[in-house]
């Protein structure tokens, strides 16, 4: 569990980051990494939390 705690504080640094660095210089390029950044955070929690309950009902 201490591995998803991790990976969600990684995760949201990198979307932080990613957004403010989209608002001081206002380039879009950060603004559509942040949004990768939330999309591949989300899909690998989801797997993670599927093998957790597979492993639960084995």
């Amino acid at each position: 569990m201490i591995f998803v705690r991790i990976f969600a504080l990684l995760a949201l640094l990198g979307i932080g980051g990613s957004l403010v660095a989209w608002m001081l210089t206002g380039d879009p390029k950060y603004r559509r990494w942040a949004w990768i950044l939330l999309q591949a955070g989300v899909a690998i929690l989801l797997i993670l939390f599927l093998l957790f309950a597979i492993e639960r009902v084995l």
